[in-house]
Parts: C-alpha cells; structure tokens; sequence
C-alpha cells in the first residue's frame, strides 16, 4: 500500500513516464495500483493540494461503540487469575459464567484481553510446546558413508498381523545393503541386521553414519551398543518428521507401488522372505534410478556408473552432431551425481540440492 506521503512521488513517477512514451495503464500495474485509483488521488490533489487516506482519518477518529471499557478488561483479568478459572481457558470460562446468570464479553474478547497482558499461553499445568532442532546434516560422496533405515509392515493373511521388514539403504548409491523381515520388531533383530550389513560390505573403520527415526528398536539399548562397538555414528529424526528420513520413506514407496507386490497379503513369514528377496535383486541389480541418473544402485555402489554415464553422454553428443536441427540446446545431463546429502543446511537447500526423487 502506498502511503499517502508518497502519492505524490508516485504520481510524478507515472506522469514522467507516460511522458516517455510508456503506457499509463502498464505505469499503474508496476506501482501496483489501478487507473481507478490513480484518478481518484489526482482529483483529490486539485481539491486539497495534498493527498490524505480519509478513510484511515476516519476510522483513527472513530471510537467502536461496542469497545470494551478499562473496567471491564480489568473485570475480565480479575475473574481470569481467580483460583476456580485459572487454569481455563476463555472457551471453558464464558460458558461457566453464563451459568451463573454472567455476561461479561464474548471468548474472542476475553482472549485479547489476556493476550494484551500475556496470560494466554502457559495456563494449567501443560508443558509448553518443545522446539526440536533438525537433525545434523550429512553429505555422502561414496558408498558407505551415511546409510538409512526403517522398519515397514507387511501384511500377513491373519488380520490385524503384521510381518516386519527391517530395511538398510546407502543414500549415496541407493543400494539396499541389508533387509530382514521378522514377526515383531526390537532392538535385537536391528542390531544383528547392522552387523550383518556391515560384515557384508566390509565396513572395518569408523565413520559410517546410520540414520532412523526414533522408534524403540532404533534407540534400543542394545542397538546402540552395537553401533558403539562397529563404530556407527547414529543420527536420528525428529518426532513424527518423515521428511527427516526421506530415502526410507522414498524406497518403502517404490516397494509397496511396484507392479509386483502382491495384491494378497502374504501366506506366511516364509512367502514374505521370498518376496522381498526377489524384491531387493530386481531393485539393486535392474531397477534404473532416477536420482542417480538412470543408473542401478549396485552399478552406482560398484562404482560402474562413471564409465556408463560417459558412454551415454558420447551417444548423445554423437547423435546431436549427426542430427543437430533436432537439438534446440545442450545435450541430456549424463554426469555422474557428486554427492548426497541427508538433511541438507539451509545454504545447500538453497542452492541446487533438493530432496530426493521418487526411487
């Protein structure tokens, strides 16, 4: 809105303009006003020399005819900070007033009222709200840096019964490096996958990130014991924050909307085991992933990705130079993806990292 003060301006500014050639119409629209109200001010200036808002005048000048009296808000703030009311909200305190033969003002009055004198939040015994800060972000340039993991249902043939699938993902390949599916879930089958994961992959040194979400099995006493001993740097969501792991959520996804997952539940733990092992070979070994560039996530994990990208950029390049007319700019972007990050800064997320894709 511009302030009156500065009409003034603004109606030099467009009549320069329109001087120079410009449009009056398009003038307006990039002061953000309309023609309507640029007649209105130029009228005002030839009757008053100077521009006023009267419609802020006169509402500055206007006392509400139902506005609460200094009286009254001291009544309001009395009956609030009595010992029966002062725990209650306005919501619960007007109705009990109403009872008792009482109108003082409405809730939304007795609200502002306390909120002029800050006795809004904070009344009975509850806690105020916690501020949980995001979790430390963690960049991955190869395989085996920051791993990922989750626990998902599976449904089994008995209803109300679930299969539990234990699932472990680098984020930087994509690959699922280790899987188990178990009747219940605790902190003993997490740890014995992760050490599992960890034997098959070859993981001897320290610095391997694993990042979950703040289940029990995750922040088992046991799990966390064995992700001293390996060496693992645990990393956690915050509470009831998917986004905070999205690569899990992201393969969970593709798992359960894949053409191939069963349209029943499974018959048996064993069936279940089946599946997802056929699962996890289509997935590592032919699944094409969009995130790295429509490669595998086990070509990715074995470092094979380098040589295929470029043999599919020289494809590119060599059609383009056989055929250039059918090329309106730069050829597909086929480089290799750098680095991964898990819960990015703010300075990254700003700048050309984003979120994962669809797996």
């Amino acid at each position: 809105m511009i302030l009156p003060e500065d009409r003034q301006l603004a109606l030099e500014l467009i009549k320069e303009a329109v001087e120079s050639g410009a449009r009056q119409a398009r003038a307006c629209e990039i002061l953000e006003i309309t023609e309507r109200t640029l007649r209105r001010w130029k009228k005002q200036l030839k009757e008053e020399q100077r521009l006023k808002d009267r419609r802020q005048e006169a509402a500055s000048q206007r006392t509400p005819a139902n506005k609460l009296t200094e009286a009254e808000k001291e009544q309001i703030i009395d009956i609030c900070n009595r010992p029966e009311y002062q725990s209650l909200p306005p919501s619960q305190i007007v109705p009990r007033l109403a009872d008792q033969g009482q109108y003082i003002a409405s809730e939304s009055s007795f609200y502002r009222v306390l909120h002029e004198v800050k006795q809004v939040n904070g009344r009975g015994r509850a806690n105020l709200p916690r501020t949980v800060n995001k979790p430390e972000g963690y960049k991955a340039e190869a395989p085996n840096q920051v791993w990922s993991w989750d626990i998902t249902y599976l449904a089994s043939a008995i209803l109300g019964v679930f299969y539990r699938l234990y699932l472990i993902e680098d984020i930087f390949s994509r690959k699922i490096v280790g899987w188990e599916v178990h009747e219940e879930e605790n902190a003993e089958h997490a740890s014995g996958l992760i050490r599992r994961a960890c034997l098959a992959e070859g993981i001897h040194q320290e610095g391997l990130v694993l990042h979950s979400d703040n289940g029990s099995p995750m922040k088992g006493a046991t799990m966390l014991a064995t992700l001293q001993k390996l060496g693992v740097v645990p990393s956690f969501s915050r509470p009831s924050v998917s986004d905070d792991n999205p690569y899990s959520e992201s393969l969970f996804r593709t798992l359960k909307y894949t053409p191939a997952y069963p349209s029943k539940s499974f018959e048996s733990i064993e069936a279940a085991r089946q599946w997802v092992h056929k699962f996890v070979q289509w997935y590592n070994e032919e699944h094409r992933h969009s995130a790295i560039r429509y490669v595998t996530p086990g070509q990715r994990h074995r470092g094979e990705d380098t040589v295929i990208l470029k043999e599919r950029k020289a494809v590119y390049e060599a059609a383009k130079k056989k055929n250039p007319q059918r090329w309106s700019g730069d050829i597909r972007n086929w480089n290799p993806v750098a680095e991964v990050w898990l819960n990015p800064p703010k300075e990254v997320r700003a700048g050309e990292q984003s979120l994962p894709e669809v797996a």
